[in-house]
């Protein structure tokens, strides 16, 4: 297994984004990438999901709606995947995951499962995987675009989106565009642990 120590992040190399500068940014960055990875590493366990159908559903504990809101998405994640593939561009996702799961991770790996199969690039990783880089502190929550741009994504303690710490200094994006892919190389894909962890779940509570 490769060495999962992670690289730094201080916060002082960082330029704080206010939630709506951080959504303007990462658009514009985004849409210029072509013929380029990018990568996303979601740590936390429970977020506060805002204007998203399904969250509120599953909030209500009607998970058959939840399921069904998914499925409405399909057609829409296909095309996003034909477009991001005739531009040369990909973005892997990698979710550390805590057993058992809260409902949010459960609701979230249905969600992945569905764009896995829509030809979308996600794993899944073990929280054990990444224990001991962790010590007092979890991994952040991080997008990696193009290995131009990194986003040290912020929550509030509720999980709350809050913004982002933007980085370029380039020894740091270096070495995170160095790690995440390890990180990718170690985790399992979706399809194989949620046949194994998830499709057998009861619905989970409202959360």
């Amino acid at each position: 297994m490769p060495d999962l120590l992670a690289p730094g992040l201080p916060d002082k190399l960082g330029e704080r984004l206010t939630r709506e500068d951080y959504k303007r940014d990462f658009r514009e960055q985004r849409a210029a990438i072509r013929e380029g990875e990018s990568w996303k590493l979601e740590r936390l366990q429970h977020f506060e999901e805002t204007n998203d159908d399904s969250r509120e559903a599953l909030r209500q504990g009607d998970w058959p709606a939840v399921l069904r809101l998914f499925e409405a998405d399909r057609d829409a994640l296909l095309r996003r995947a034909r477009d991001e593939a005739s531009q040369g561009t990909v973005f892997h996702r990698i979710r550390v995951v805590e057993e058992p799961l809260t409902p949010y991770v459960q609701w979230e790996l249905h969600w992945l499962r569905l764009s896995a199969e829509c030809g979308h690039s996600v794993r899944v990783l073990p929280a054990a995987a990444v224990a001991a880089a962790e010590g007092d502190a979890l991994l952040p929550e991080l997008i990696l675009l193009d290995s131009r741009v990194l986003y040290r994504v912020l929550y509030t303690a509720a999980g709350q989106p809050n913004g982002a710490l933007r980085f370029t200094d380039p020894h740091t994006v270096r070495n995170w565009a160095a790690h995440l892919p390890d990180l990718y190389a170690a985790a399992e894909d979706i399809q194989p642990y949620f046949d194994r962890a998830v499709a057998n779940l009861p619905p989970p509570p409202a959360a």
